[in-house]
């Protein structure tokens, strides 16, 4: 097995290591401990789990976001030789180590773009799953990955189906792509009562087992505008050529479409481990140890549908701001706002079709920008946070 992937031990860091992706990209470095070698762990909050997976693990180094975290992170790591930090710098200090090969950017948020972008800078190959990265500032990240060669590989399962089914073909004979959807909790509620739904049933998905913001963005489609807007800085297509699909069964993970009329397709069942594998181990494909096998005969039907405009007006909002419609830093603002946005909803404090009335007054309050720099980002990123929490308290 070592040979298929050049008998080369990859020394992993991993951002977001507590969360779904995170986990479950330790779930693939637990299934092939000869390839994989866990070198830095990062967390926001939660430092017991963190604990846990650096006892099992032992690598060089944890970060925990949450400062408040750090004494009883240290402490339970006391009898261990690994380093503990803390702070807002300390990811991205921790990423461009030379004992570092490949950072999985797993964070949610806003709060992945630093350290994802000190490890581009550093030439780490990325397994790219925080999306909000790209929202944000795709045009900045990309550049400095073409700039610093660092490669940067898809992890969610639209972009890595993409990605794989380019892997071969020229740029050029690209006609577009089509993002699969699964519709989120609420595909089978009507448009009307939609205000009348709780948290508890936003984190209903259907298909997948996510993070509670993430699966929240999946039933107002929010996550699929951010999608479209990774795309055109992964692939380099314009809106026009990136298109939705919603697809309940959650086995076509996208497709492309070719200039001579031919589409290719990636399939398989609903398992995040498959595309994080992939990402790490590409250009190879080793069995996703203790996954689940498609069997198209025994499936059934696959059924493909436009989305729901009425349902859905954030997934419009989302191609406005890929239009540039709010300006170069529209997709920052809407980003910081739909994090206010979800946070409140999940809070109790505003309803859920709230969300697209909020991201949409802040988009339309803030002024447009132009940031080139991650310190302009910055200060634009916590403008649109201060204007999504004023509207809050006065509107909702």
């Amino acid at each position: 097995m070592a040979d298929t992937t050049e008998n080369k031990r990859q020394r992993i860091a991993i951002l977001g290591s507590t969360g779904s992706i995170g986990t479950q990209t330790l779930d693939v470095a637990r299934a092939w401990p000869d390839l994989f070698e866990v070198e830095m762990l990062a967390a926001g909050r939660n430092w017991e789990l963190l604990a846990r997976q650096a006892e099992e693990f032992v690598p060089d180094c944890v970060v925990i976001a949450d400062q408040a975290g750090y004494r009883p992170l240290s402490e339970a790591l006391a009898h261990l030789p690994i380093k503990v930090y803390t702070g807002e710098d300390a990811a991205a200090m921790s990423v461009v180590s030379s004992s570092v090969d490949t950072v999985v950017s797993a964070m949610v948020g806003f709060a992945g773009l630093a350290p994802t972008l000190a490890a581009v800078r550093a030439g780490k190959k990325i397994a790219l799953a925080n999306k909000e990265t790209l929202v944000v500032a795709g045009e900045l990240v990309m550049a400095e990955a073409k700039r610093c060669r660092a490669p940067v590989i898809p992890v969610d399962s639209e972009h890595s189906a993409i990605f794989q089914c380019l892997v071969g073909e020229m740029p050029s004979s690209v006609k577009r792509l089509v993002l699969t959807a699964s519709g989120g909790a609420f595909r089978d509620v009507p448009a009307a009562e939609l205000d009348r739904m709780t948290a508890a049933d936003a984190l209903k998905h259907p298909c997948w087992d996510m993070g509670r913001k993430i699966t929240v963005d999946c039933a107002t489609m929010m996550n699929k505008g951010f999608e479209a807007i990774e795309a055109r800085w992964l692939f380099d297509l314009s809106a026009e050529r990136i298109g939705v699909a919603v697809h309940p069964q959650s086995i076509v993970h996208s497709f492309v479409e070719f200039a001579d009329g031919a589409f290719k397709a990636q399939m398989g069942m609903p398992d995040m481990r498959l595309p994080i594998q992939y990402a790490l181990t590409f250009p190879y494909r080793l069995p996703v140890r203790g996954g689940s096998d498609y069997d198209p005969v025994a499936a059934g039907a696959l059924t493909f549908a436009e989305p729901d405009a009425a349902k859905y007006p954030c997934l419009g909002l989302a191609y406005d701001v890929l239009r540039d419609a709010y300006g170069k830093g529209g997709g920052c603002v809407m980003n910081a706002a739909n994090e206010v946005a979800v946070a409140e909803f999940l809070d109790g404090r505003i309803r859920f079709t709230d969300i697209y009335e909020l991201v949409r007054r802040v988009l339309e309050s803030v002024p447009p920008a132009s940031p080139r720099t991650l310190e302009e980002y910055a200060a634009l990123d916590a403008a649109a946070r201060d204007a999504a929490r004023s509207a809050v308290r006065a509107s909702f």
